[in-house]
């Protein structure tokens, strides 16, 4: 078998790979600048060197069997090892490219993750970013995430964590909500005020204060309760009531002065925020660069 029949394969692999990713033919023929039949010609080399159907072709979708599920575990990492391999040749540096799977909280993400985008696509045009969003906690591995924005205290020993910053939790509330209500000046004040209160069920989420050094817990109750960070937000502007939320949840309308922040002195400890990978594998080259260029990001924004 000659050295052409084998890059043939390798592509046919990379290809197969792109197509699990990407969901569609027409896509993976879009990306590589090349026809969908061809695409789909070298899928089916595949199929045949390989004895076994991959992929289940309909009008409507990709459907991948059992067997190209297995198969897609073992050809990615192929795949990554060989981009490694390129692009530590000299002058054979290759650009990293590929799918990276990421997962944030929605106003997470929105907030302060997607506008730090364009300069990385600028730098690495052949990365693909696939943004999942969710209150909940993923399995990585499970759900086939590459990486994870996580906030606070972190107790997951199968994950690897890079710190990406940390945020300060603040109450707060609208200036149209203290000229009806008047500010607390002390802890105890807040049974007499409305709170704003985030939960995920039925589990409310207390609330944290540093009173001399210890730390204190305050379980709010209100008229609107909430699993989402952006009805928190939107509560506050709308003058309902108080609320403890991170600090870059509403930072802008801090600065601007359409909310305040109360209570500054039992402001608690600020909480980290990472990103989580699984560990003890190999981290492909797109997944490297994105986690780099995101703690650099964070760094010299702060």
């Amino acid at each position: 078998m000659n050295a052409d029949t084998h890059m043939d394969r390798v592509n046919a692999i990379r290809l197969f790979v792109r197509l699990v990713e990407c969901g569609s033919f027409s896509a993976v023929a879009r990306e590589e600048g090349i026809g969908q039949p061809a695409v789909s010609k070298q899928i089916g080399a595949l199929e045949r060197h390989l004895g076994a159907q991959l992929v289940l072709r309909t009008s409507r979708q990709v459907v991948i069997t059992d067997a190209g599920q297995t198969f897609y575990e073992s050809a990615r990492q192929l795949v990554d090892d060989f981009d490694a391999l390129e692009s530590s040749v000299g002058e054979r540096q290759q650009s990293p490219r590929g799918v990276v799977r990421v997962n944030t909280a929605p106003a997470h993400g929105r907030l302060c993750i997607t506008p730090l985008l364009p300069g990385f696509f600028q730098q690495y045009p052949d990365v693909t970013i696939e943004l999942s969003v969710s209150e909940r906690q993923v399995d990585l591995v499970g759900d086939g995430v590459d990486l994870a924005v996580r906030h606070g205290r972190l107790v997951d020993s199968s994950l690897t964590a890079r710190k990406l910053s940390e945020t300060a939790f603040v109450l707060a509330a609208s200036p149209h909500y203290l000229e009806a209500h008047g500010a607390p000046t002390r802890l105890e004040d807040l049974d007499k005020h409305i709170c704003i209160v985030f939960a995920k069920g039925r589990e409310r989420y207390p609330w944290s204060f540093e009173v001399g050094k210890e730390r204190v817990a305050y379980v709010p109750h209100g008229s609107l309760i909430t699993g989402d960070a952006e009805h928190i937000r939107a509560a506050v502007l709308c003058g309902l009531g108080i609320t403890q939320a991170p600090y870059w949840l509403i930072a802008e309308e801090i600065r601007s002065g359409k909310i305040e922040v109360l209570l500054p002195d039992l402001q608690p400890e600020n909480v980290p925020i990472h990103l989580v990978y699984p560990a003890g594998r190999r981290v492909p080259m797109r997944v490297k660069v994105l986690i780099d260029y995101l703690v650099s990001a964070f760094t010299h924004s702060e």
